[in-house]
């Protein structure tokens, strides 16, 4: 065998171990997608699952409060219906209505001490809190992994491997200014 085979040979052998190795990575990386957003999901569904109790338990005492009830309702309905369509845009859009919704019943539930006081308000009102932090822990992390994936997608030499095997890039889910903002409790009240 002459040197130009074995060299030719030990290339292929190369070349075809690092599309394996750039191949595995990348359904590593977009299995770790998958896995963050599940991770998202659940605990979405659970605070979806919480938020008509809570709704129900505060309609029982704020009889003038309706429209941060309708609110709330509404952008309820929303977030399932981003969620279930994939549409993260739509999601982001709809978690920002969802949280400021949220922020405003609690700082109008100060307005009525026996609805404070009730334990069932006061359970739900620690559940979508926790679930809420969760969230937005889990959001974090699926970004960082989203971020991982579009980076390895987009480098040289994988991006080959990735387009050869529809490897592409995936959105981050963001929220828009007006949730990172603090909610004006003040105004709240004066409306």
């Amino acid at each position: 065998m002459e040197i130009s085979s074995i060299i030719f040979w030990a290339v292929l052998i190369g070349l075809g171990l690092y599309v394996v190795a750039a191949y595995n990575g990348l359904v590593k990386l977009k299995h770790g997608v998958s896995r963050a957003w599940s991770n998202i999901d659940v605990l979405m569904k659970q605070r979806h699952d919480e938020l008509p109790k809570l709704v129900e338990t505060c309609k029982q005492y704020m009889e003038y409060e309706k429209d941060v009830l309708e609110r709330v309702t509404k952008a309820r309905t929303a977030v399932a219906d981003a969620r279930m369509a994939g549409d993260l845009g739509a999601l982001g859009a709809a978690e920002t209505e969802m949280r400021i919704g949220l922020g405003n019943l609690f700082a109008v539930a100060e307005n009525y001490p026996e609805l404070k006081a009730n334990e069932t308000f006061q359970h739900l009102q620690q559940r979508i809190s926790t679930l809420e932090s969760q969230i937005s822990d889990r959001r974090v992390f699926y970004n960082d992994t989203v971020n991982a994936n579009n980076i390895r997608v987009e480098q040289f030499p994988d991006m080959i491997v990735a387009r050869l095997f529809g490897f592409g890039l995936r959105d981050l889910l963001e929220f828009s200014d007006a949730e990172k903002a603090d909610v004006n409790v003040k105004e709240l009240f004066n409306s």
